[in-house]
């Protein structure tokens, strides 16, 4: 009896050891109100993630691409920045622009390798092909005017050509990933790109669902059916969450409100259950926008300020 209950002990400590590596990590675009960011501006936001007031240190970002703006296909200098900060990555391959333009995001992450090697990859969390290229050929993604997406069969060949282009490299033990909306997952259509991933990448917006009551006070229901349903239809692997956020400006959107007050209550209800459990990139740090009367889902005050509202969590 004594060793099943040392047995037990164990097991939740080591449970709660997993829990407590969870990533934390916010997404961040390449660029800013005043262009394409420097290194320099991704070493401040870098360093903002590390020392938000009110809760545990954030330590990883999520890319969208592998490529700095303006150029063919040389880095992203956020890597350059990553390595300064020690900054861990979620990067991002962006694959709706067909096979020349994914080529060069090979090129760009195979340059980085070359370049960084471990100061690189090391600190790499995973590797994402895509970023909701299946939604957006969805009749929502069309009617949205969401942009060009891919099919799955494209998908699954580029997550094989991204494979073989870090095999034998510093990089290859580097989780695949593909990130898209929770509908598009659990569509078994798209079962083949479930296959050929390590984990998935989901991202669930209640503030957009207009055909369900996504009233604020809803919020956190319907987030975490969607998530328990891309769950469901995983093939057993993990599901990580890699957007999710309220805006704090915006125009009403079904009988969802955006304000700094019901971005403060969805994190209340989300994000304090995912942090610390579940792997998360939030949506977002700071949007940057040029355009302040844009929808924003700012986290923070523009320039790198101060919180837009508290970010604590019972327990931390």
């Amino acid at each position: 009896m004594r060793l099943l209950l040392l047995l037990l002990l164990l097991l939740l400590a080591l449970i709660g050891s997993a829990a407590a590596q969870a990533i934390r990590g916010f997404n961040s675009g390449g660029i800013g109100p005043k262009g394409p960011k420097s290194q320099q501006d991704f070493e401040a936001e870098f360093n903002k993630i590390k020392n938000l007031p009110g809760t545990g240190p954030f330590t990883s970002i999520r890319l969208f691409t592998m490529i700095q703006p303006n150029t063919a296909s040389d880095p992203t200098v956020a890597i350059p920045a990553a390595i300064s900060t020690q900054t861990r990555l979620l990067l991002g391959l962006w694959a709706s622009a067909g096979q020349d333009a994914f080529n060069n995001e090979l090129t760009a992450l195979k340059a980085a390798i070359t370049q960084h090697g471990e100061k690189f990859t090391s600190l790499i969390d995973a590797i994402s092909c895509g970023s909701e290229d299946l939604y957006r050929i969805t009749p929502t993604g069309i009617a949205n005017k969401a942009g060009i997406g891919a099919s799955p069969d494209t998908l699954v060949q580029y997550i094989q050509q991204l494979r073989d282009a870090i095999k034998d490299t510093p990089a290859s033990g580097a989780k695949i990933t593909h990130v898209d909306t929770w509908t598009a997952w659990v569509n078994e259509s798209n079962f083949a790109v479930t296959k050929a991933v390590d984990w998935l990448g989901m991202d669930g917006y209640p503030y957009y669902e207009k055909e369900h009551e996504n009233t604020i006070s809803n919020a956190g229901q319907l987030f975490f059916d969607s998530y328990n349903k891309t769950v469901a239809v995983s093939q057993g692997k993990p599901v990580h969450v890699t957007e999710t956020g309220w805006p704090v400006a915006g125009p009403k959107s079904g009988l969802a409100v955006a304000s700094v007050e019901n971005a403060k209550k969805y994190w209340d209800q989300v994000a304090c259950r995912l942090l610390g459990s579940v792997d998360t990139w939030w949506f977002t740090l700071d949007d940057a926008k040029a355009d302040p009367g844009e929808i924003s889902f700012s986290s923070i005050k523009p320039d790198l300020g101060d919180p837009l509202f508290e970010l604590s969590c019972p327990g931390e």
